[in-house]
């Protein structure tokens, strides 16, 4: 139904409500067969064999934000860029950050710093080369900067990165530095240079920090519960989250990898059909910019940690 101009004006008025805060939307660009949860029974080696949807699943996003009018953070897996390069380009010149994910998605604590810092230029070298431009942030394979890689930062810091969304303040088998900030900060390097954080989005309920920054917590937890979580973690709609999310993860078609355990498969494959269309509420129901818009948007005074205290957070 097409609205008149009156009806259009507050259709827009309320989308560009600079009351309401300017949230980080930020898409991780890998495949399905990338993910820690399916490591156990997909190998690197068997990327390039299997069927690649990452490239229609990232379409289908950036039709979805401009129709909603948003700028998102990408992520990119220098994996992912080598092979469609096309895509990359597309997504800058329709006006979105660009920023790393690493080159093939293996957690950072499993590495040698040597390899990750060879990985981690040569993911960014790639981005570079596609958009014409320097790539300054950053983000972690499964958010894999811990106490146990803290020297990752240093890395970032020496290859040209002004900021970095690894890190989350919460206890979890794979990730996490629990007691870490939940708002935006900057850290300082052991090499002495600043790293600016944009931690990933946790809600305090009784006392305890619950994951509400995306991804599979947004496709297991029931919307209405996400979304109270998120503006509860915004403390009542004044400051700027972090949200996430993966292309595969608005996918139910993709190929279903059945032997891979129960808990896997839990985290990988629930609500698949429902992400989109809940996608779709939550950029009606918030407003969403790049990483760098909404860090730039936090108007509180920001924490600045020296990257020693982190491990002493954890």
């Amino acid at each position: 139904m097409e609205l008149n101009p009156g009806e259009k004006s507050a259709k827009e008025a309320t989308k560009t409500n600079r009351s309401e805060p300017l949230h980080a939307m930020s898409i991780d660009v890998e495949d399905y067969f990338h993910v820690a949860a399916l490591s156990g029974v997909i190998r690197p080696d068997q990327w390039p064999l299997l069927p690649s949807r990452v490239e229609q699943n990232t379409e289908r996003l950036l039709e979805l934000f401009a129709a909603h009018d948003v700028k998102a953070t990408f992520f990119v897996l220098g994996w992912v860029a080598e092979r469609h390069p096309r895509l990359i380009q597309k997504l800058a010149d329709h006006g979105h950050e660009i920023a790393s994910h690493g080159y093939s998605h293996q957690l950072i604590y499993n590495q040698s710093p040597e390899v990750f810092r060879e990985e981690t230029a040569r993911s960014k070298s790639i981005l570079e080369e596609l958009i014409q431009r320097p790539v300054l942030g950053y983000r972690a394979a499964s958010y894999s900067i811990t106490k146990d890689s803290i020297w990752a930062l240093d890395i970032l810091s020496e290859l040209g990165f002004t900021w970095d969304s690894s890190i989350f303040p919460i206890r979890h088998d794979r990730y996490g530095i629990p007691d870490s900030p939940s708002a935006p900060y900057t850290i300082k390097t052991g090499n002495g240079r600043p790293i600016r954080e944009f931690p990933l989005t946790t809600a305090k309920i009784l006392g305890l920090s619950v994951p509400a920054a995306g991804g599979g917590y947004f496709r297991q937890f029931p919307y209405p519960l996400f979304k109270y979580l998120f503006y509860r973690a915004s403390e009542g709609g004044l400051k700027p989250q972090m949200f996430y999310l993966h292309p595969w993860e608005i996918d139910p078609e993709q190929p279903r990898y059945n032997n891979a355990s129960w808990f896997s498969r839990f985290r990988h494959y629930t609500n698949l059909d429902r992400c989109y269309g809940r996608l779709e509420r939550l950029l009606t129901d918030f407003r969403f910019g790049t990483v760098t818009e909404s860090y730039n948007a936090y108007e509180s005074d920001k924490t600045i940690l020296q990257a020693n205290e982190m491990i002493r957070l954890a």
